[in-house]
């Protein structure tokens, strides 16, 4: 079976964070402005498992190695779009913050309905 080519996308200064915190995982996906992925990482692929993937130092490790991973191929300045209730979503912010990377706008993008479907019987715990 043939491998594609992996296609490396060089210089793009500004770039879009998506950070998906569930209750479970934080993923962060960094993106050009056209949604070309730039670097993608996640808690479990920093090496956590279990329920530590849901902890905000998991987020924090995962946004660092993703922003890291995004400087080298020429980001400078981002905007941050946020998704979900999980921990992870303040600390991965910080995180991209220190890394050195210019935060030009912070957006909340969780779905909300406008009453739409039926919501799923409550959990009894």
């Amino acid at each position: 079976m043939a491998k594609g080519k992996r296609k490396i996308r060089k210089d793009v200064v500004r770039a879009i964070v998506h950070v998906r915190a569930t209750f479970n995982n934080t993923l962060i996906t960094i993106t050009d402005a056209d949604g070309e992925t730039i670097s993608c990482c996640s808690a479990g692929c920093v090496g956590f498992k279990g329920s530590r993937k849901s902890t905000p130092f998991a987020a924090q490790q995962a946004a660092q190695r993703c922003a890291t991973a995004a400087m080298r191929n020429g980001v400078r300045e981002v905007e941050i779009r946020v998704k979900g209730p999980g921990s992870g979503r303040e600390s991965a912010i910080s995180a991209i913050q220190q890394v050195g990377l210019r935060i030009t706008s912070i957006e909340d993008v969780t779905p909300l309905p406008h009453n739409g479907c039926r919501p799923s019987k409550r959990r009894r715990v």
